[in-house]
């Protein structure tokens, strides 16, 4: 029986209905330590959302800690949502050490294929920070029996999750800026690198961008950052601010590379133009603020504010616009762009019929 890969797997969307969410959580030998309390009062209250909604699967080498903690802020309702596993790590952003999800669609008849967990080589965004342990958290998690998928080894090739989006229809976009930068995967060539993704995912065509790096940002341009995708070919993009900020020429070129952009089917998208945020300083080092780092979770969308009551306004105007029947949640950021990222970046989600019922809280 011949089997036609491209068809037998997806890389959902993030508004595929979800099992749960990956929280990694901070402790005092990670960089979160001059401001752990201020840091751990914002996981704190993104995980009180997320499991209202679905399963938080806690990654922690303090485990007791953090159970206590979320007994007494949670309530017993909320934390029998939350599953514990006890690892070192290096940092907190799962969105870049988290195993990523390939779905079944089930058209290869007579097989019993199983969802992919997509585990690759995670190496500090270029060797620019520690990043062993944190590498090692997939296997670990896999092995003390986490997930219900079967897992692809792909370590030999360095991808972060947030360097790429997928619209669920065969298309995954990226940039440029990151998956080229130092440090990542050369010598291979573009054309390699497009060719890699497009068999990894069973990807139709990889959209490339090259323009909209945020200041500040230590991802060498993550498209989480910049560009999001939502249902109905809609795209959420950073627009380009005001004219004098140094950001805004490259931003306007975003734009332009947005509007070119067609679906597979050759349509339009349909383009939402999140506000820029006013610039954020921690001493002289500009923070990369961004509305498009927002969380999608099983009928709600967490987005970042910052504090700007106008801007903070208009970007979760502008994600209703995208997802009309969810409920959008904004959730003060200023304490997460400290270390160069924002909520999204804090997070991985797993596709439903993922995660198991192992290691609750009670």
């Amino acid at each position: 029986m011949n089997i036609t890969l491209q068809s037998d797997f997806i890389l959902p969307p993030e508004w595929y209905p979800q099992s749960g969410i990956q929280l990694t959580w901070p402790h005092t030998n990670t960089d979160w330590a001059p401001y752990l309390d201020d840091i751990t009062r914002t996981f704190i209250e993104m995980t009180r959302i997320i499991a209202a909604r679905e399963k938080v699967l806690i990654v922690t080498p303090h485990v007791n800690e953090v159970k206590d903690s979320l007994k007494q802020e949670l309530g017993e309702d909320l934390c029998k949502n939350l599953v514990f596993y006890e690892i070192d790590t290096n940092d907190t952003w799962a969105r870049d050490h988290g195993a990523i999800t390939l779905v079944s669609t089930g058209k290869a008849k007579g097989f019993n294929i199983h969802n992919h967990l997509l585990d690759f080589k995670f190496n500090g965004w270029g060797e620019k920070f520690a990043y062993e342990k944190d590498n090692a958290i997939n296997l670990q998690l896999y092995y003390a029996g986490a997930f219900n998928a079967a897992l692809e080894n792909h370590t030999d090739f360095t991808l972060e999750g947030g360097s790429i989006e997928s619209d669920g229809k065969g298309s995954v976009f990226t940039t440029t800026s990151c998956l080229m930068a130092p440090h990542r995967n050369q010598p291979l060539r573009q054309n390699d690198i497009e060719n890699r993704l497009k068999i990894i995912f069973h990807a139709s065509r990889i959209v490339w961008l090259n323009h909209g790096q945020l200041i500040g940002d230590d991802t060498d341009g993550h498209i989480d950052t910049i560009v999001r995708l939502a249902p109905n070919d809609t795209i959420l993009y950073m627009g380009a601010g005001k004219e004098d900020d140094e950001q805004h020429d490259d931003f306007v070129a975003l734009e332009s590379e947005l509007q070119e952009l067609r679906t597979l089917e050759g349509n339009p998208y349909r383009l939402l133009r999140l506000p820029m945020p006013d610039a954020i300083y921690d001493g002289e080092d500009r923070l990369p603020a961004t509305y498009a780092n927002f969380v999608i979770l099983n009928g709600a969308v967490i987005v970042p504010t910052y504090n700007q009551p106008k801007n903070d306004a208009e970007a979760l105007e502008q994600v209703q616009k995208a997802f009309p029947n969810y409920e959008i949640i904004g959730l003060d950021a200023r304490t997460v762009i400290r270390q160069h990222g924002s909520l999204h970046c804090l997070t991985m989600q797993y596709p439903k019929d993922i995660l198991t019922q192992r290691n609750q809280i009670y």
